[in-house]
C-alpha cells in the first residue's frame, strides 16, 4: 500500500502537471498571439512544436525526479508499524535538511531577486535530495554503517523511470492536442486518455481476446473478414492501437509482488513509449500547420 500511495501520487502528480504546461507553453501564446514572433520568423512549424514538447519533458523529468527522490528517502526511513519501531535517524536528518534548505532557499530568492519560487525550490533541491539520498544509502537507522546492496532499490528506480515515460506519453499528448484547443478541453483530453490506457487490457485487449476464441470455435466456412465479429474485432483493435496502453508503464504490481523487473522488459516497453512520442507530436504538427495564429 505504502509503494502504491507514493507511485500514485507521482504519477498523477505528473499527468496534471503535464497538461497545465502544455496550456501554458502552447495554446496560451497562442491566444496571446506571442506566437507571432517566434512563426514569423524562418522558424518551422514543427520546429517550434517539438521545441515545445522538449521544454515541456524537461520541467516533467526534473519534478517526477525530485519527487522519486522525496518518495525513496520516506521509502528508507519505511513505515512505523508499532510505537516502540525506532525512527531512520540518517533519513530524519539529511532528509528534513535538504527540505528546510531548499524551501529557504525558494523564500530567499523569491522575496530578495524575484524568482519563481517552485523553480528555485526544484533546482536548489534536487542536489540537496540526491546527496541527503546517497548518504542515507551507507546508514543504518542506528548510524552503524549498511550494505549499499541492501538500501539501494534499483526496482523502484527502475519503476519511476517506467513513470517517467508514460509522463512524457501524456505531455506529448497535451502538447499536440493544446495545438487546438484550451487549458480545460485539454486537461480533460490528457485525464481522459490516462484513464481508457490504464484500462486498456480491460476494456480493449480482454474484448479481443473474447472475440478470438468465439472466432476460433466457427468452421472456417462460415467466417468472412466482413462478418460483424471480425469487424468488431477491427474496432476494438483500432482502439488498442490508438490509445497508449499505460499499463505497461505501471509496475507497482510487480514491485508489490517481489518480482524482479528485468532489462529487457524496459528495452521493449521504452521503444514503445518513444513510437507513441513521434506519434503525438506528428500529429500536433499535422494539427498546427494549418492553426491560424495571427
Amino acid at each position: 500500500m505504502f509503494i502504491d500511495i507514493g507511485l500514485s501520487t507521482i504519477f498523477m502528480c505528473g499527468v496534471i502537471l503535464s497538461a497545465f504546461l502544455a496550456t501554458g507553453v502552447v495554446s496560451r501564446e497562442i491566444e496571446n498571439r506571442t506566437v507571432l514572433t517566434v512563426v514569423s520568423k524562418p522558424v518551422p512549424r514543427p520546429l517550434f512544436v517539438v521545441g515545445k514538447f522538449l521544454g515541456v519533458a524537461c520541467v516533467l523529468m526534473l519534478v517526477t525526479l525530485w519527487l522519486g527522490l522525496i518518495f525513496m528517502l520516506t521509502e528508507l526511513h519505511g513505515t512505523m508499524p508499532t510505537a516502540a519501531t525506532p525512527y531512520n535517524q540518517p533519513v530524519l536528518t539529511f532528509g528534513l535538511t535538504a527540505i528546510v534548505l531548499m524551501f529557504a532557499a525558494g523564500v530567499w530568492c523569491n522575496f530578495l531577486y524575484e524568482w519563481n519560487f517552485g523553480s528555485t525550490v526544484i533546482a536548489v533541491g534536487l542536489p540537496l535530495l540526491l546527496a541527503a539520498y546517497c548518504v542515507c544509502l551507507i546508514f543504518k537507522p542506528d548510524w552503524a554503517t549498511a550494505d549499499i546492496r541492501t538500501t539501494f532499490k534499483p526496482n523502484l528506480w527502475k519503476a519511476i523511470g517506467m513513470l517517467m515515460m508514460a509522463e512524457l506519453i501524456l505531455g506529448a499528448i497535451a502538447v499536440a492536442v493544446s495545438t487546438r484547443l484550451g487549458q480545460v478541453l485539454t486537461l480533460a483530453t490528457v485525464l481522459a486518455t490516462f484513464f481508457v490506457g490504464l484500462l486498456s487490457d480491460w476494456l480493449f485487449a480482454r474484448k479481443l481476446q473474447q472475440l478470438s476464441d468465439l472466432m476460433s470455435k466457427l468452421p472456417a466456412a462460415d467466417q468472412s473478414w466482413h462478418d460483424s465479429m471480425h469487424l468488431e474485432w477491427g474496432f476494438y483493435k483500432v482502439l488498442q492501437s490508438i490509445f497508449p496502453n499505460f499499463q505497461l508503464f505501471w509496475l507497482t504490481d510487480a514491485l508489490t509482488q517481489k518480482k524482479t523487473i528485468g532489462i529487457d522488459y524496459i528495452a521493449s516497453a521504452v521503444p514503445y513509449g518513444c513510437v507513441l512520442i513521434v506519434m503525438a507530436l506528428a500529429l500536433g504538427t499535422f494539427l498546427f500547420q494549418r492553426r491560424e495564429v495571427g
